[in-house]
């Protein structure tokens, strides 16, 4: 893992940013913690982020939006098989947050029910980030053999599933929530996949 001192300050706003995010929430935040844990003056800050607060804290979801892609990524280039890779998503998400000792939630996900309703800015970076990671998620069952519209549906619920049980890991300090959606989606998987080829055999 990179040192801090390894980003320029910029850099360091938006990760300190998500961090704070992900373990306190978007309201809890504030701009001069934001400084003095990022190792910037408020001035940086608000250099940076004319917009304040709200413009940061969009930075930040990108920034929670890109760690999780790459997160996916991995997850999806080690395993070809999609139910598969399910299950190991799952799993890599439960070991991160229990060596985080349940802190490290979501930052996209904190941010967005936080401000519902209230600050448009965060929920449109959020719901862009959703879609993109349904879209990295459709992207890998349409080169498994999904048909489009399955692969649509499929997508959300693997989405919603993972970001459900790793606030619902969180509350109860446990993987057990993450590891059993990772099984229950690696079945979802399979019944659909199973579902098409019966679909495409009889026609």
């Amino acid at each position: 893992m990179r040192s801090q001192h390894e980003f320029g300050t910029r850099e360091r706003i938006v990760r300190t940013t998500s961090r704070l995010i992900q373990r306190q929430g978007y309201e809890a935040t504030g701009l001069k913690q934001i400084s003095q844990e990022a190792e910037a003056t408020l001035g940086s800050v608000y250099h940076f982020f004319p917009g304040g607060k709200r413009e940061l804290a969009v930075e930040a979801i990108g920034h929670g939006e890109r760690e999780f892609t790459e997160f996916l990524q991995a997850a999806f280039d080690r395993e070809d098989d999609p139910a598969a890779a399910m299950v190991a998503c799952a799993r890599d998400l439960a070991t991160g947050l229990r060596e985080s000792d349940w802190l490290d939630g979501c930052p996209v996900t904190t941010a967005a029910l936080e401000s519902a309703g209230r600050v448009p800015e965060i929920q449109q970076a959020a719901e862009s980030a959703y879609e993109n990671w349904r879209a990295l998620v459709r992207a890998k069952l349409a080169r498994a053999g999904f048909a489009e519209d399955v692969a649509h549906d499929l997508a959300h619920s693997v989405i919603n599933m993972l970001e459900g049980a790793e606030l619902s890991a969180q509350v109860s300090q446990s993987t057990a929530p993450l590891e059993i959606a990772g099984r229950h989606l690696a079945v979802l998987v399979n019944a659909y996949r199973a579902r098409h080829q019966v679909a495409t055999s009889d026609s």
